[in-house]
């Protein structure tokens, strides 16, 4: 990918949004929600406050989830991403 966020801007891959339910349901395409939860791709340099440079707590690899409606959504090569600032993510999912 040759796409580099700037600041404190992540790049996220969305996760593919659940085809059917715990109880067997097969979701129709109108009936899926928006994925919440995603893997970063790429991670900008940090915030810069005061002349200083925040590092980012986050780094590419880790699985994170974010608000419904954060981001950007960007179209590279027929694959869709999110650019949105580090503190639109709420958590970082250890697994």
């Amino acid at each position: 990918m040759s796409l580099t966020p700037l600041h404190d801007r992540v790049i996220v891959k969305a996760s593919e949004p659940e085809e059917v339910t715990k109880g067997g349901i097969i979701l129709p395409d109108t009936a899926k929600e928006k994925p919440q939860q995603g893997e970063i791709i790429a991670v900008g340099p940090g915030k810069t406050e005061d002349g200083k440079t925040i590092t980012p707590q986050v780094k590419a690899g880790d699985k994170v989830l974010y608000g419904k409606y954060s981001g950007t959504e960007v179209n590279i090569d027929g694959t869709e991403y999110l650019i949105m600032r580090e503190s639109d993510i709420l958590a970082i999912v250890n697994s």
